[in-house]
């Protein structure tokens, strides 16, 4: 190919400037190879974010209302927590952190935990988790279960599963033989306790199990049997090593007549940790988080247990063999039996949210102290929380999970102070709430990891951990779909129930479907937008549409020739959106009155943001408001818009109510404080 002597000349020159610029940069390079030193001015500083950042408000006061009850007991144990080697404290950038060391096998963390309950137990944390009453001592119990699950949730789970579950049993069920017998040594761990519902064939469907106990009259004697593989129970937490006694539901036969679900004391090991005769105990293996709980499988070979071992609050059988219940009803005698259950979806719920919230300050810490680019040449780089898009990442669900906070403390006030009377709504609730929050929670998590960049990935830093040991909650006391199709089964009930007594809805929350359909305003202005009765009216017109809209279907399809059942599961989506509705409902519902509450105008404004930021986030995230014609494209995309105009005005209140989510600085990681201390290169380390 030939070329012109103009065309020559001018790749001449781009090759000699070419050279010019590469013989000057590799001058500069080695200049600043040969320095002895690096310069400081070019290097990241930690600056910590109280320098930076302004307290706005008292966050003492948001604390109180975040946690709700029993702030000194919290603290103590908080401190109690600090103060032992058990509880692997650990220095990184000058500052002491308190996490499980997870790297451990799955037996060191099973032994670890134990010694952590006794050392609780010598403390004094347990007393009166069972043998007082009272709604104080009830919040206390709540209160600190709150702290342990704070430190590390196999602990606990394994505390829970004891108390709560075995221990609630004994309580619920049981009657003051049992309690005199039971609870004491329950309390001082004397009895270590398990919980055998859930068997390899059936978790969710509880009616469906297949162990089966039958009583012999001519010993007085109840005889319980696991039939075939897929009876025996499993994922027993606190069985496969530690457990000395469980309550285990089976079906009950009395005459070759089934009498349906009961609850019986079985022992499962004598004093020597020996497994009892007639009975099998296999461990589940290594699981994706929680190794800390010991969870097993267990199989009974015609174990004979005492007459008296029946939990007979419900029920009891006498000694001739006579089955005698005040409850006539099987369906009202089964839904008795699910109580114990109800205490664990509380726990789960206000658990998932604490969880979101130490997520939320790790993550939200670290972006007011980590720069990336700059938006000028020579600019300096920008923090990751002042971008736009790292605001619209977090800052919702820091404001789904301060919502969620006055939800579940509603939640486990209701449970406290609860009466036979409320006991629907309790299962109703903390059914919504356990399910919407354990997967707010998995989002929120993910989220935050991902927000931390590489950092997020290291065992140090909580978030890995934090989703795989709290990952099981969606599933267990009730997989979350099941759970949200069951509210709305709770909710047309009460739908149909109004319609045939024909008069106003009462309980559930349900009492504004007597008041006229709200009416959404024609044009959305951003104050409007703010405003508690927009908000309310337009979470009022979802629900109360989708209801219509879930009863309508129920009633075409049973009408077409389908049962009842089938119809619910053919409309299942609906139902799964009408549940959404009444939880995100419940939930701004007790925001609004936690927010009318507050007297303190700075606290108040933040209140305003954090509220209306979780309507319209809830709004913009629901599609329901666009299918079913709530809100026209535009007006969806006016709310859209207002949600990045509450993210830039809560960027300057981020550090104010993150201080205010009540996880102590031990609780949380590295990344949430000098970062650039917590790695540096120490011979100690190598």
């Amino acid at each position: 190919m030939a070329f012109s002597s103009s065309s020559s000349t001018s790749l001449t020159d781009q090759v000699a400037r070419r050279a010019r610029i590469l013989t000057s940069h590799l001058n500069q390079i080695t200049t600043s190879y040969s320095s002895p030193s690096l310069e400081r001015s070019v290097c990241l500083e930690y600056s910590p974010t109280e320098i930076s950042e302004k307290i706005n408000f008292d966050t003492a006061e948001m604390r109180k209302l975040l946690d709700d009850h029993n702030f000194d007991d919290r603290d103590w144990l908080f401190g109690l927590l600090m103060q032992s080697k058990l509880f692997c404290p650990k220095t990184s950038g000058g500052k002491v952190f308190v996490t499980p060391d997870f790297n451990q096998s799955k037996e060191q963390q099973r032994e670890v935990t134990m010694k952590r309950i006794e050392y609780l137990l010598d403390r004094g944390v347990f007393n009166g988790w069972l043998t007082k009453t009272g709604v104080e001592a009830e919040k206390r119990k709540f209160a600190l279960l709150d702290v342990i699950g704070i430190y590390d949730h196999s602990l606990a789970i394994k505390v829970g599963v004891h108390f709560f579950l075995w221990g609630g049993a004994i309580q619920f069920f049981g009657t003051k033989r049992h309690h005199d017998k039971w609870l004491k040594d329950t309390e001082n761990y004397v009895v270590k306790g398990c919980f055998a519902m859930t068997e390899l064939g059936h978790g969710s469907n509880v009616r469906g199990i297949e162990t089966i106990t039958t009583y012999d009259k001519n010993t007085g004697e109840f005889v319980i049997n696991t039939p075939c593989e897929s009876a025996q129970k499993y994922w027993i937490g606190g069985l496969a090593n530690h457990a000395t006694h469980t309550v285990a539901f089976s079906q009950l036969y009395i005459d070759g007549v089934n009498q349906g679900v009961h609850a019986f004391i079985v022992q499962v090991r004598d004093a020597d940790g020996n497994v009892c005769p007639n009975i099998r105990v296999a461990d589940c293996g290594h699981k994706i988080g929680l190794n800390g709980v010991d969870n097993g499988r267990i199989w009974f070979d015609n174990v004979r247990i005492p007459r008296e071992n029946l939990l007979n609050s419900v029920a009891d059988v006498s000694p001739d063999g006579q089955y005698l219940s005040a409850i006539k009803d099987p369906d009202q005698r089964f839904a008795a039996f699910l109580a114990p259950l109800t205490s664990g979806r509380v726990t789960i719920s206000v658990s998932s949210i604490y969880q979101s919230k130490i997520g939320l300050a790790i993550a939200l810490r670290y972006s007011l102290t980590r720069r990336a680019f700059s938006v000028s040449p020579n600019g300096p780089e920008v923090l990751l929380l002042d971008y736009p898009s790292h605001q619209r990442r977090l800052l919702p669900l820091l404001a789904k999970t301060c919502a969620m906070s006055f939800g579940a403390n509603y939640l486990k006030r209701m449970y406290i102070n609860r009466t036979p009377q409320a006991n629907k709504t309790i299962h109703v609730v903390s059914s919504a709430f356990k399910a919407a929050f354990t997967w707010h929670n998995m989002r929120t998590l993910q989220e935050c990891r991902e927000a931390c960049g590489g950092q997020g990935l290291k065992t140090e830093n909580r978030m890995g951990h934090l989703k795989s040991e709290y990952d099981v909650q969606s599933t267990f006391e009730g997989d979350n779909h099941v759970l949200m199709q069951q509210v709305s089964k709770a909710l047309i009930a009460e739908y149909i129930a109004a319609q045939k007594r024909k008069k106003p809805f009462k309980g559930l929350g349900l009492e504004h479907m007597n008041d006229p359909c709200p009416i959404i305003p024609a044009e959305l202005t951003s104050s409007i937008l703010r405003s508690i009765n927009f908000q309310m009216d337009i979470f009022f017109l979802r629900e109360r549409d989708l209801l219509h809209r879930f009863s309508s279907e129920v009633s075409q399809l049973q009408a077409q020739g389908e049962s009842k059942e089938n119809a619910f599961m053919l409309t299942y989506q609906t139902a799964e959106d009408l549940a959404k509705a009444f939880t995100e409902r419940s939930v701004l519902q007790t925001f609004v009155e936690a927010e009318v509450a507050v007297s303190d105008g700075a606290l108040k404004s933040v209140f305003g943001l954090l509220r209306s930021m979780y309507a319209l986030i809830s709004i913009e995230e629901d599609i329901s408001f666009l299918r079913y014609g709530y809100l026209s494209p535009d007006k969806d995309a006016a709310v859209r818009k207002e949600v990045t105009k509450l993210c830039s005005e809560l960027r300057p209140h981020t550090l104010s109510v993150v201080k205010s989510l009540g996880i102590p600085d031990a609780f949380l990681s590295p990344i949430a404080f000098d970062w650039v201390a917590a790695n540096t290169w120490s011979p100690a380390q190598q």
